[in-house]
């Protein structure tokens, strides 16, 4: 983007602290395809398992944290909150609603695990070249395919972990904690600020904008890529612990 830009993000005008409690984003079509996703899971769904619809509830209510609430202006201000937020929708909202739903076998689970793997990592990559992210935040059209496209791999990603053996999906997962892992670490130790649309911003919230974007590496870095290695330690540990059917024998 040229210099001189004037940034239109989805979630409105970065925000000051003091105004920030009353910017909750009441979009009437976001409301409405909210609304109506969720009448029509309680609908079609009323004989599932319990569980299953709650998870799909916490995947709602996540969603309305990340578009309706005032966390939405949030991440206009600062990049490290638009982190947060791709960080959750990939990590905590892409695996709650696939376990929303049953799982259907596929054949060739190993290929399109990896075939996932990588999509889910180019897509995340992406988004956050500077440019393409500066594109995101230029028009609305633009910003709701970054949010699409992220939940949608992450998506295709966590479904091909469910039909993985656990030392397949295991790989995947520190596959991905490792590039996760250095996408931030790249951003951390990044020279000077890359990304235009908070340069204006980050000041109110008392940060520089390189600042700000070290903190949005570090949390890449670090939580986000051991939420990957928690996955992965998990499957490993229910792998090789011991077998429930066989321990309720005994």
């Amino acid at each position: 983007m040229p210099a001189g830009t004037i940034w239109t993000p989805y979630c409105g005008a970065a925000p000051l602290p003091a105004e920030l409690w009353q910017r909750w984003n009441l979009d009437p079509l976001l409301l409405a395809v909210l609304l109506a996703a969720a009448a029509g899971y309680a609908l079609s769904t009323r004989t599932w398992a319990r569980s299953r619809r709650m998870r799909f509830a916490a995947a709602t209510a996540l969603l309305l944290v990340l578009f309706v609430s005032p966390f939405c202006a949030l991440t206009s201000a600062l990049f490290s909150a638009r982190v947060v937020h791709h960080v959750l929708l990939v990590t905590i909202v892409a695996p709650l609603l696939v376990r929303s739903f049953p799982l259907a076998a596929r054949p060739g689970a190993r290929s399109v695990l990896a075939a996932t793997t990588a999509a889910q990592a180019i897509v995340f990559w992406l988004w956050h070249a500077p440019p393409v992210y500066g594109w995101a935040l230029s028009s609305d059209a633009a910003y709701w395919l970054m949010q699409a496209s992220l939940l949608a791999a992450a998506a295709a990603f966590w479904a091909a972990i469910r039909r993985a053996s656990a030392p397949a999906a295991s790989a995947a997962l520190l596959a991905t904690m490792v590039q996760m892992g250095l996408l931030g670490a790249l951003i951390t130790f990044a020279p000077r600020a890359l990304y235009a649309p908070h340069f204006a911003a980050t000041a109110g919230w008392g940060y520089s904008p390189l600042e700000d974007q070290q903190l949005a590496g570090l949390i890449m870095w670090a939580p986000a890529a051991a939420l990957y290695l928690g996955a992965a330690l998990l499957l490993l540990a229910r792998m090789i612990g011991p077998d429930p059917e066989r321990a309720r024998a005994g």
